[in-house]
C-alpha cells in the first residue's frame, strides 16, 4: 500500500462528504478531519453544539466522534487497500475518564491489522478492533473508546 499526501487528502475530504450528507449528526457536531497520515486519524468537533447542562461535551457527542472516528478510519484503510466494503460497529464500549471544556479532539491509530486485512481479502468478511481516544489540549487523555468494526466486502 502506497499511498501519497494528495491521495490522502483526497480520501478524507471524500470520506468528510459522505459524514456530512449521509450521517447528519456528524454535520450538526461540527465534525471535521484535522489530520490523516496513513496510520493515525484525527477528528475534532466543536465543544459549542456538543455541550450539556455542565458547560462540558456531552456524552453522547463524545461517544458519536469517537464511533465515527473508528468507522472513519477503517473507512480509509479500506479505500488505501482498493476495497469496496460496507462497515458496521459491532460493538462499542467507552470510559469518560474527564470531562473536556474545549473543543473534541480524537485521535484513532489503525495498529497492525495485516491478518484481519488478509482474512477479509480470502472470506470478505472481517472484524477490526479499534480504539479511539479523546485529548485535552495539554495532551492528556479524556477518555476512550473500543469498538469493534465488522466490515463485509461488497461483491
Amino acid at each position: 500500500m502506497t499511498e501519497t499526501a494528495a491521495d490522502t487528502k483526497v480520501l478524507c475530504q471524500q470520506l468528510q462528504t459522505i459524514w456530512h450528507e449521509q450521517i447528519p449528526l456528524s454535520k450538526a457536531m461540527q465534525m471535521q478531519i484535522t489530520d490523516f497520515d496513513g496510520e493515525m486519524l484525527t477528528t475534532r468537533a466543536s465543544l459549542e453544539p456538543n455541550v450539556n447542562v455542565h458547560g462540558t461535551a456531552f456524552a453522547g457527542s463524545l461517544y458519536a466522534i469517537q464511533a465515527l472516528t473508528g468507522w472513519g478510519m477503517m473507512h480509509l484503510q479500506l479505500k488505501l487497500n482498493a476495497l469496496n466494503a460496507s462497515i458496521v460497529i459491532a460493538s462499542g464500549q467507552i470510559n469518560y475518564a474527564k470531562p473536556v471544556g474545549e473543543d473534541i479532539a480524537v485521535r484513532c491509530s489503525f495498529g497492525e491489522h495485516l491478518i484481519e486485512m488478509e482474512k477479509l481479502r480470502g472470506t470478505g468478511k472481517g472484524r477490526f478492533p479499534l480504539t479511539c481516544e479523546v485529548l485535552l489540549a495539554d495532551g492528556s487523555p479524556a477518555g476512550e473508546f473500543s469498538g469493534i468494526y465488522a466490515v463485509r466486502l461488497n461483491r
